[in-house]
């Protein structure tokens, strides 16, 4: 029998947000100004920190189930940076303070320095409205 792979899973989904962090990253680093784009790009990586986030914890609860609660301890310790950024990130986007966002994504640039990029495979409609849904949310 060979191996099942799930690509709904937590680890797929954790990829997926982490490579839509980098392209994120290197559309608003190609951004002279911020504009309403940069603004969405901005919100997109929040809401994937978000998404990361979610992920993490479902593969520690998966391991704490089995009685794996160093595994779970240490892989929750590995991905902290994901939630710190993303409630940090979604509070400067929250509050309008742009000009600590520069900042605030360098941070996110180490973490995401092995997601290797030769082309854009994210479509523009993945950020669109990023910015407004984030808002959106506080109320």
């Amino acid at each position: 029998m060979s191996r099942v792979i799930n690509t709904n899973g937590p680890g797929p989904r954790r990829n997926q947000a982490k490579r839509t962090i980098a392209e994120a990253l290197r559309h608003l680093r190609e951004k002279p100004t911020l504009d309403a784009e940069a603004k969405d790009l901005a919100a997109v990586i929040a809401l994937a920190l978000r998404e990361i986030s979610q992920t993490v914890e479902e593969s520690a609860t998966a391991w704490d189930d089995r009685d794996y609660y160093l595994k779970a301890d240490r892989f929750r310790r590995e991905w902290m940076w994901a939630d710190q950024s993303g409630r940090e990130l979604t509070v400067l986007i929250r509050e309008g303070r742009w000009d600590a966002l520069p900042p605030a994504l360098a941070k996110l640039l180490p973490h995401v320095a092995d997601v290797t990029i030769t082309k854009f495979t994210r479509d523009p409609q993945v950020w669109q409205g990023a910015y407004a849904r984030l808002t959106a949310e506080a109320s």
